[in-house]
């Protein structure tokens, strides 16, 4: 289970975009997601598809490591494309039994949606594959500092973040060892039906959520004896050094968004 979900995994491989300021990428992805919610038509994700396959190749990602780890998520990605296929009416009617109707806006709109979609998560976790958990929670209290003057705690979130983006290969790891231990005693999770696999996962949330909490109680108690406090001023020891790379990073995304817009507008 854990090989087949990336999400909060960092690769340590040597690559540009590696090399890249934690808050040069924070930025340019947020703005870039903005873009991919503005983007409506073909031709555009057609550009956008290009750009990611570019920050992949840049990054040294293995495409089908990549793809093989977001599986899980596609699951979800299907399933809103379904809905919208049947829900989402007008255009052309495409195929009508009983109450149950296709028409070629729904799979116009079911497929941008699912593209939207897939873009996203496509995005986001080339971010979290190239910048560790430490650099991203460094970026995040960095960038969002100013908030301190309007009582928001920044480092407490910050430090939320790390601990939520840590768990999650743990928690995977965890969920092997319950599964392995369920099919030591008989259970089945790959044979018979969608909601019958549904069913048989169903009796692995307890103790997983059981461990979850476990593991939360000893380390906040670690973090308690170690006297942390998250109202107090830290110094940190690790600093961010921002290059004329990351400019150049940042303002790539005016071309980018440019031509979004002017296929948005004259297309």
């Amino acid at each position: 289970m854990k090989d087949k979900l990336i999400i909060g995994r960092y690769l340590p491989l040597d690559s540009i975009i590696h090399r890249l300021d934690p808050r040069a990428k924070f930025i340019f992805v947020f703005l870039f997601i903005i873009i991919i919610f503005f983007s409506h038509h073909w031709i555009a994700y057609l550009w956008l598809a290009c750009l990611i396959l570019i920050g992949i190749k840049l990054a040294r990602l293995p495409l089908l490591f990549l793809f093989k780890g977001l599986t899980p998520i596609f699951i979800f990605v299907g399933f809103t494309f379904v809905m919208h296929m049947f829900v989402t009416k007008g255009g052309t009617r495409l195929f009508e039994w009983s109450f149950i109707s296709i028409d070629s806006q729904g799979l116009n709109e079911g497929a941008l949606i699912v593209l939207r979609l897939t873009f996203i998560m496509i995005t986001s976790t080339i971010l979290t594959l190239t910048t560790s958990p430490l650099e991203l929670t460094d970026a995040f209290e960095r960038l969002f500092k100013p908030l301190k003057y309007f009582k928001i705690p920044v480092a407490a979130l910050s430090m939320m973040m790390s601990i939520a983006l840590r768990f999650i290969p743990t928690l995977m790891e965890e969920l092997d060892k319950i599964m392995m231990s369920q099919k030591s005693r008989g259970s089945d999770f790959n044979s018979g039906g969608l909601f019958h696999r549904i069913k048989a996962f169903i009796p692995l949330l307890i103790p997983l959520f059981i461990s979850a909490f476990k593991r939360a109680e000893d380390l906040a108690i670690a973090m308690e004896v170690r006297g942390y406090d998250a109202t107090l001023e830290r110094t940190s020891f690790r600093y961010l050094e921002w290059h004329m790379r990351d400019t150049i990073t940042l303002l790539m995304i005016i071309p980018i968004g440019a031509v979004v817009y002017w296929i948005r507008t004259y297309l």
